[in-house]
């Protein structure tokens, strides 16, 4: 069959052969499995295979429940169809569907590090599919069905969870009604809806949308308010043509027989049939307000600006990625997954299903990070008729639903392990989705604990403005903004950001009563640098990096952040000029990078450029000290190119002058050198070098030169697999975070916790 090009009008064309050349490059398809222990030695395999395998083996016969323990079986997800719905393209076959459940698969990982393994079962007979499935359950935590055609996927899916002990959860079905039910819960919000009273009509009776109803049936609907048609029309009580037993369900007493007849005076309207299915006459019927979900895909059952031209008071979503409030299964089946695999639920029952769709109708309202809006190409959404249903870059999701996901679970009886700790639970969420958030945690909380005064130097911006309202909404402390009072209002406003809440401050330098105090400090300390006291006075008026640090410097307020609006060099040089070095330290720029679960500091990233040998020294002994305070007890490898003196050449020579050095100060922490970075990080490799004085591999790394640890922790952050934090600055007298140009409001309010940590 030729391919034809089936991106929806409007949203990024995809021709049929970089699809094709997309899954054929490298590795064929989107897969691969990758071992969590090491197989580097006869002694590895001996513990992964025989004999020592024989030791877990024994164990779970002993007790089943400890193959949570010693297997994957907690974390893994088997994604299974037949092939009889495949997307929009109709019974194509179980291997056909192959590429769409490693997709699934993919998704599972991506966004909520649930590992997956998809299963193509190639029969079309629904015994021998369930017979098939049922006898799985030991090598998984739940099963996602996938792409089965109604209504084969109903029987299925009761016969399974009747026969199997794991969530067995069919996402065509529930994934689609809960992100709806989302959606929903929003658009009566802002319509002034009561569930209990407003009247919903749903076209199109198959797997989705059955599952449709029957949540927001359970969520408080009236079922008499709620009528179901299809092809045919209304489902009501009494007709025989085209039924079943899921639609028998849901018939109602109604003289209504068509879907014109159903939509006269409803308020809300969910499609899951096919393009065209709604007219304009039938959109105009509808009652004040009307909550339209055309939700077939590609195409759905009437375009949003079709609405439009008919309708002001309209909210309508769509399944589509190019309109606003798309409803996207993605929101939903990996974090739902993730709650329920982590307290080991036995299913996914109502009530779980609604907690999901609470915590993302919650989310929605919540105001929109960076990180999102840059995902969108800078479009940041704001909670309101265009935006009910949160955006699926978001990175709240995968705090929040599984979360939900997880209480309700507990709450309601199903879960074979519950978390006593919700917050150390979100924390873990945090740290699958954002390797930095662990990290981070244990500074938030202190400064939590000691509340600091943060400057934020460059007030006018959009993102630090963000920044200044999330540090302040995380309670973190008070912000200051540096700018002109009604330029910062302005900008404020038209981006939707109330600064109008206890805890913000702004300040306009050349009207603040401090003015002239700053001046003479800044004075006192360049007057024989060539500086004059109008000089001074300029730079106090205009430059709000000096303003700033003064405040810093003289106590009225405790930390600072810099550097979206220049680079990171000149905020520096604008800050020595206030703040002194602090008495027997260096100022170095560290960075943190966090890849596979490991955490390792690298200094300097940001300030000497070619360091000599004491210099080198001092760097190890200020990223020692930074290591500690971030809680982790220092392994300082002295980087080079060469290993305890093979090959030989300047530069290592440096490095180890640098230890000797050491040698002589006596310090209180572990360290050695020079060698090369494989040697420092690689236990395999470190034990050739048995007089090696580091006990284990680093976790502080001292480059030789700037531009090496530059080069070094940006490949890092490009290449994949790693997250870097900083460069972050050490050694001054007064905490001050220089971020880089262009930082989004997520990376500045790291930032400021991180100063505002250094002050404590």
């Amino acid at each position: 069959m030729p391919l034809k090009d089936t991106a929806p009008e409007g949203e990024p064309s995809v021709t049929p052969q970089e699809a094709l050349d997309f899954h054929a490059t490298g590795r064929p398809g989107k897969l691969e499995i990758t071992p969590t222990k090491p197989m580097a030695t006869q002694r590895d395999l001996s513990l992964a295979y025989s004999p020592g395998v024989a030791v877990p083996v024994k164990a779970i016969a002993e007790d089943p429940t400890r193959a949570f323990d010693y297997t994957a079986r907690g974390n893994m997800v088997a994604v299974i169809s037949n092939g009889t719905a495949i997307l929009g393209l109709g019974n194509l076959g179980a291997l056909a569907s192959k590429p769409v459940m490693e997709g699934k698969a993919v998704l599972f990982k991506r966004f909520a590090d649930v590992d997956a393994i998809d299963l193509e079962v190639d029969t079309e007979n629904v015994d021998e599919f369930i017979n098939c499935v049922r006898y799985l359950g030991p090598s998984f935590g739940g099963i996602n069905l996938e792409d089965i055609k109604a209504p084969d996927c109903f029987i299925i899916e009761d016969r399974l969870r009747e026969l199997m002990d794991i969530p067995v959860f069919h996402d065509d079905q529930h994934g689609t009604a809960i992100i709806a039910a989302a959606g929903l819960i929003n658009a009566l919000k802002i319509t002034g809806r009561d569930m209990r009273t407003t009247k919903l009509v749903c076209n199109g009776a198959g797997s989705a949308g059955i599952a449709c109803i029957e949540l927001v049936k359970a969520m408080g609907f009236a079922p008499e308010n709620v009528i179901l048609c299809d092809t045919k029309g209304v489902v009501y009580k009494g007709r025989t043509e085209g039924m079943n037993q899921w639609k028998s369900a849901h018939a109602v007493e109604t003289d209504k027989r068509t879907l014109a007849d159903a939509l006269d005076g409803a308020d809300v309207v969910f499609g899951l049939s096919a393009k065209g299915a709604f007219t304009e006459p039938m959109i105009l019927s509808m009652a004040k307000n009307p909550i339209i979900f055309a939700m077939a895909n590609p195409d759905p059952e009437i375009l949003p600006e079709e609405v439009a031209e008919i309708r002001t008071d309209a909210i309508v979503a769509t399944g589509r990625s190019d309109y606003p409030n798309q409803v996207n299964n993605v929101l939903g089946f990996p974090y739902i997954f993730r709650g329920t695999l982590d307290v080991r639920a036995t299913t996914i029952n109502d009530a779980m299903k609604i907690a999901a769709a609470n915590a993302l109708a919650e989310l929605a309202r919540e105001d929109v990070p960076d990180d999102v809006a840059a995902a969108y190409r800078g479009n940041r959404p704001k909670f309101g008729p265009n935006y009910i249903i949160p955006v699926p870059f978001d990175p709240r999701l995968i705090s929040a639903i599984p979360l939900a996901v997880a209480k309700a679970a507990m709450d309601s009886g199903v879960a074979s392990r519950p978390i006593l700790d919700l917050e150390k639970y979100r924390q873990e969420l945090l740290a699958r989705r954002d390797p930095m958030a662990s990290t981070l945690q244990r500074i938030y909380e202190r400064v939590r604990r000691q509340p600091k005064r943060v400057v934020f130097a460059e007030g006018e911006e959009e993102q630090v403005m963000r920044a200044a309202v999330s540090y302040v909404n995380q309670q973190l402390g008070s912000a200051i903004l540096i700018g002109r009072d009604d330029v910062i209002k302005d900008n404020a406003r038209a981006a939707g950001i109330d600064l109008d809440r206890p805890g913000i401050e702004i300040i306009n330098a050349r009207l603040s009563r401090k003015n002239a105090i700053y001046t003479d400090f800044l004075y006192e300390r360049m007057q024989r640098q060539g500086y004059l006291i109008r000089d001074c006075q300029r730079l106090i008026n205009n430059d709000r990096n000096h303003f700033a640090a003064c405040m810093v410097a003289l106590g009225d307020a405790d930390a600072m952040v810099t550097g979206v609006t220049r680079n990171y060099s000149t905020a520096l040089d604008d800050v020595r000029h206030v703040i002194d070095t602090r008495p027997g330290h260096r100022v170095i720029g560290v960075s943190i990078v966090i890849a596979r679960g490991r955490t390792v500091i690298v200094a300097d990233t940001a300030v000497h450029d070619m360091p000599d040998a004491t210099e080198i020294a001092d760097i190890a002994e200020e990223a020692a000290g930074f290591a500690r305070r971030m809680g982790h007890e220092p392994r300082v490898a002295m980087l080079a190119y060469s290993t305890f003196g093979h090959p030989q050449g300047e530069r290592s020579a440096r490095v180890a002058e640098a230890v000797r050095i050491l040698d002589k100060r006596r310090v209180d922490f572990e360290y050695d050198g020079e060698m090369a970075a494989d040697v420092a990080l690689n236990p395999e490799l470190m034990r050739q070098y048995p007089f090696c004085r580091l006990s284990g591999p680093a976790n502080v790394l001292v480059m030789p030169a700037y531009h090496s640890a530059s080069i070094a922790t940006k490949m890092l952050q490009q290449l994949g697999g790693s997250t870097v934090i900083g460069p972050l600055l050490v050694g001054l007298n007064k905490p001050v975070q220089i971020v880089p140009l262009n930082a989004k409001d997520s990376d500045i309010v790291n930032m400021a916790a991180i100063a505002a940590y250094t002050g404590a």
